[in-house]
């Protein structure tokens, strides 16, 4: 095999193309684009980054002033908690508790709107906790004053309760004394009621000359003369006397005056009527004579009881009895 060399040839310079001056300033404007390009951004990042940290900042103080507010409201509620309770306590106030009521109210209204008003102000909320400050010594000493107050209740009470029992002792022994003083007034009562005794009933008949002659004949007796003794009675105190005559028939019914019946009550607490009435003047401890006239429209045959009252109580009777007329009566 034949090999043939030719001779090589050098390639031949490209000729440099003179320097464009415009692209050199193109170059050099792009290049300080990208670097203020990048700037920009640098300063976008770093100002983003700045203001994300004021934000934060900005929210962890706003953060930091309604923990403040809320730790404030947690004071002031649990100030009026305690207030509420002092005040279920059962006491009489007087009026210096019931000023301290109103000041204790007017000062949880004022911190209340205070913190509703508070907006992150410092100054309100610093203003609000020297408030509940305040409004927690009103509280303290409000509550002294009711203690007070309580204390007194309960020393009134300890007293009314002693003066109760002592009067109620006085009251026992005074119905004690009531009694013993009834029961010594109810044997002075009894005691005091007269007594009747040695009656005497005579038939009277009346002669047309005015001579009277006795006589048990119903159809002469003109009337009845009654007489008889109010023994000595040493506990009846002297002074007018009420002596009530019953007269009963033979018919068993007691004689009265229709047009001005005499009635009175006896001891059993029963009405009764009666003939006549006597009003006694009576000396204690003397023996009185009684004696008194009794006419009827017409005397029939038959017995005439005659009885005597006096305190409620019958005193004494008497009987008579008239018998026909005729020869053979």
């Amino acid at each position: 095999m034949t090999f043939e060399n030719f001779p090589s040839a050098a390639p031949a310079p490209i000729p440099e193309k003179p320097k464009d001056n415009k692209s050199n300033w193109r170059t050099i404007l792009m290049s300080a684009l990208v670097i203020a390009l990048l700037a920009t951004w640098g300063y976008i990042i770093w100002d983003k980054s700045k203001t994300k940290e004021v934000i934060e900042q900005k929210d962890a103080k706003y953060a930091g002033v309604l923990s403040e507010k809320d730790t404030l409201q947690s004071l002031l509620d649990e100030a009026t908690v305690r207030y509420d309770l002092i005040k279920t306590i059962n006491v009489k106030k007087d009026s210096t508790i019931s000023v301290r009521d109103k000041e204790i109210a007017a000062k949880k209204q004022q911190i209340q709107v205070l913190l509703a008003n508070a907006n992150g102000d410092k100054n309100k909320l610093a203003e609000a906790r020297k408030l509940i400050a305040s409004l927690n010594d009103d509280i303290a000493d409000y509550k002294s004053q009711v203690e007070v107050l309580k204390g007194e209740k309960i020393k009134l009470t300890e007293e009314k309760e002693k003066v109760t029992e002592e009067k109620n002792k006085v009251m026992q022994d005074l119905e004690s004394t009531k009694t013993i003083v009834k029961e010594k007034e109810d044997i002075i009562d009894i005691g005091s009621t007269l007594h009747a005794s040695h009656f005497n009933i005579v038939g009277i008949n009346e002669k047309r000359s005015g001579k009277e002659v006795a006589t048990n004949t119903a159809k002469r007796v003109d009337k009845f003369r009654v007489s008889f003794d109010i023994d000595e009675n040493r506990i009846a105190t002297s002074g007018i006397k009420d002596i009530f005559i019953a007269i009963t028939s033979p018919d068993g019914k007691v004689v009265v005056d229709a047009n001005n019946p005499i009635k009175f009550i006896d001891r059993s607490g029963d009405e009764k009527i009666c003939t006549k009435l006597i009003s006694l003047s009576y000396t204690q401890g003397q023996r009185q004579p009684l004696s008194f006239d009794w006419k009827a429209a017409d005397f029939t045959t038959g017995d005439y009881k005659i009885e005597v009252y006096n305190n409620g109580f019958k005193i004494g009777e008497g009987v008579y009895h008239l018998k026909k007329g005729g020869l053979f009566s």
